[in-house]
C-alpha cells in the first residue's frame, strides 16, 4: 500500500466516524484496506433488541453492515463522490451473543461508472461463523456541483 492509498484510507476513516448515526451506535474502524472496511460495534445495553436474552437488535448489525459496506466503497473509489445505498440484503443466520461485541468486514469487489457492489459480513470471533452476511449496492454521484437549491 503506498502513501497515497495510505493517506486515502486515513480519510475514509475520519469520514466513516463523522457520520452521525455511525457514532450515536458506538461504530468503532478497526481496520482500512484497499477496497475493505473492518468496523466493531461494540455490546451495549442500549442497543438490547431482546430484554430477555440479551442480544443486539438486528437493526443495530444492520447499520454496521451499511456503515462498513459503505467505507469498502469509499475506499475503492480513486476519486471521492457522494455515495447512498440503493439496496443492502441482509441474511441473518444467527443471532448475536449478549455481552459480544460485533464485528463486520466488508469487501467492494466491483466499482462501474454508477454502481459499486459489496459482500460484507458480520461476525463475533470468526468471520465463518456468521451472525449475519450481506450483499449491497451503492450509488456513486456522478454530478457533483450540479445540484440545484
Amino acid at each position: 500500500m503506498g502513501a497515497d492509498d495510505d493517506a486515502r484510507l486515513r480519510l475514509v476513516r475520519g469520514f466513516s466516524m463523522n457520520v452521525p448515526h455511525n457514532r450515536a451506535l458506538g461504530m468503532k474502524v478497526v481496520d482500512m484496506q484497499p477496497r475493505e472496511a473492518v468496523f466493531e460495534l461494540p455490546y451495549d445495553e442500549k442497543l438490547v433488541g431482546n430484554p430477555d436474552t440479551g442480544v443486539i437488535h438486528g437493526g443495530a448489525i444492520t447499520a454496521l453492515l451499511d456503515g462498513a459496506s459503505g467505507a469498502s466503497v469509499f475506499a475503492a473509489l480513486t476519486d471521492f463522490v457522494p455515495i447512498a445505498t440503493l439496496d443492502l440484503r441482509i441474511d441473518y443466520l444467527r443471532p448475536a451473543e449478549a455481552g459480544k461485541s460485533v464485528i463486520a468486514k466488508a469487501t467492494c469487489y466491483k466499482v462501474t461508472k454508477n454502481v459499486a457492489f459489496t459482500r460484507a459480513v458480520a461476525y463475533h470471533d470468526d468471520p465463518d461463523d456468521p451472525i449475519a452476511h450481506s450483499v449491497g449496492t451503492f450509488m456513486l454521484s456522478t454530478k457533483v456541483g450540479n445540484l440545484r437549491s
